[in-house]
This record gives structure tokens, C-alpha cells and sequence, in this order.
């Protein structure tokens, strides 16, 4: 009876043990991608994006950074070739989700800013608050979304004084699936919803784990502008594989 007692406590302990370490109160990955051609065609894109997570016991907050930058030898209109930037793009975000009474309801606060050098937008900028909630987290899977009214301020391309900026409503869409111990799949939808643009943006990933803390991950990025300038296309694809590096 005491030897059962004593390997009950022990198993236990060791469960408790393996929870704690698996709950992991800050998380952060680091990508890095980088693209070098030379000869016929000379090409060079570097892409990187920092990614992180922040667990509180009221607060449940995500942090994200991206770079991308592209440079293409361009054909100039006397025949010869001239080496270009032909991407360039910086986008932050964060957004911190307040806790209520049940943890799984919480109030949302959320800022963006995206510099897209050759899109039809200066620069964008959005900031939202509202309602967000996770509608299941398992070992296997996780879903979550947020809903919300914001404000958008941006400055397009073709007139530096010209500003489209008013009210929008912000939705997202966040589900995480774990395949195996190795494999885990990732969708993040948004949009923003407002009287002169509506942005949406999707995130689909799918990365595999090379060790404990190096992974390589495809992506496939589509943002999507209502109104964009008649010479610019309204839907802009970015696909990518990156390493994935696990600091914390």
C-alpha cells in the first residue's frame, strides 16, 4: 500500500514536472532566409522575421517583426542592365489580449505598421481593440479569434500629401496545428474592413522540425488592397523558406 502510495507520488510529481516544462511563460523565433544568383541573371533577397510570444497571468501578448528585401538586375530602356531594389518592406506588429473572468475570453488591444516601398502605400498603419477568444486549445490544435472597431492612417505612393485614414473593423483568425512531434501547421487570417480600403492578409506555414531548436519552414503570404493605384496590382504573394531558430 505505502509502495503504490510512494509511485503514485512520484508519477505525480514527474507529470507536474513535464507540464511546467512544456508551459513555457515567453517564447521567441528568429527566421532567416537568404537567396544569392549570379551569371545570366543576378538576383539577391534576404527575408527575416522575429516572432514572439508572452504568457502573463492576466495578459497573453504576441509580437511580431518582418523584413523583406529584394534586389533584381532590371533591363533599362537603352538595352543594358542595371542592378535594382525591386522589394523592400518592414512590418510590425503586436497585440496584447486582456483575461476575464474565464481565461479563454479576453479584451484585445492590437497596433500594425507596414513600409512597403513598391506597393501603392507609403506606409499603413492600423490600430484596433475589441473581443477575442480561444475556442479550443489541446495538445493537438488551437483556435482563436479576435473582432474588433480601429482606426487606419496611411499615406499612398503616387501623392506623399494624399492620406486615406477613418474608421475600419478588424477581424483575425488564428488556428494552430500540431501534426506530429516533428510537423506543425499554422493560418492566420485578417482583414480590415473600411469605407476607402479594405486590407486582408493570410498566412499559410508549414514547418518541420530539424532539432530542438532549428526548424525550416514554407510560407506562403498574400496581402490583398481594394484600392491600390491603376499601375499596381491589388493582391501581392510573398512564398519563402526560411530556417527557424528556437531562442527560447
Amino acid at each position: 500500500m505505502k509502495k503504490s502510495a510512494l509511485c503514485s507520488l512520484i508519477m505525480c510529481s514527474l507529470s507536474a514536472g513535464a507540464i511546467a516544462a512544456e508551459t513555457k511563460p515567453f517564447t521567441m523565433d528568429g527566421e532567416f532566409g537568404f537567396i544569392m544568383t549570379t551569371g545570366n541573371t543576378e538576383t539577391t533577397s534576404v527575408v527575416g522575421k522575429l516572432s514572439a510570444h508572452h504568457e502573463l497571468e492576466q495578459w497573453s501578448n504576441d509580437f511580431i517583426f518582418e523584413a523583406l528585401y529584394k534586389k533584381d538586375e532590371v533591363e533599362q530602356t537603352d538595352g543594358s542592365k542595371q542592378s535594382q531594389t525591386t522589394e523592400q518592406k518592414l512590418f510590425v506588429s503586436g497585440q496584447g489580449n486582456y483575461k476575464l473572468e474565464n481565461p479563454d475570453h479576453r479584451l484585445f488591444i492590437f497596433g500594425s505598421y507596414e513600409d512597403n516601398r513598391f506597393s501603392s502605400y507609403d506606409y499603413q498603419s492600423t490600430v484596433a481593440v475589441g473581443w477575442n477568444q480561444k475556442l479550443w486549445a489541446d495538445d493537438t490544435s488551437s483556435f482563436e479569434y479576435s473582432i474588433g472597431p480601429g482606426y487606419s492612417y496611411s499615406k499612398t505612393n503616387t501623392d506623399p500629401s494624399e492620406t486615406v485614414k477613418g474608421m475600419i473593423v478588424r477581424g483575425a483568425l488564428d488556428y494552430k496545428w500540431t501534426i506530429s512531434d516533428n510537423a506543425k501547421f499554422e493560418q492566420l487570417l485578417s482583414t480590415e474592413v473600411g469605407a476607402d480600403n479594405t486590407k486582408s492578409k493570410s498566412v499559410t506555414a508549414l514547418s518541420a522540425k530539424l532539432n530542438d531548436s532549428l526548424s525550416m519552414k514554407f510560407a506562403v503570404t498574400m496581402t490583398h488592397n481594394s484600392d491600390v493605384a491603376d499601375d499596381r496590382e491589388n493582391l501581392d504573394t510573398q512564398t519563402g523558406v526560411t530556417i527557424v531558430y528556437t531562442f527560447f
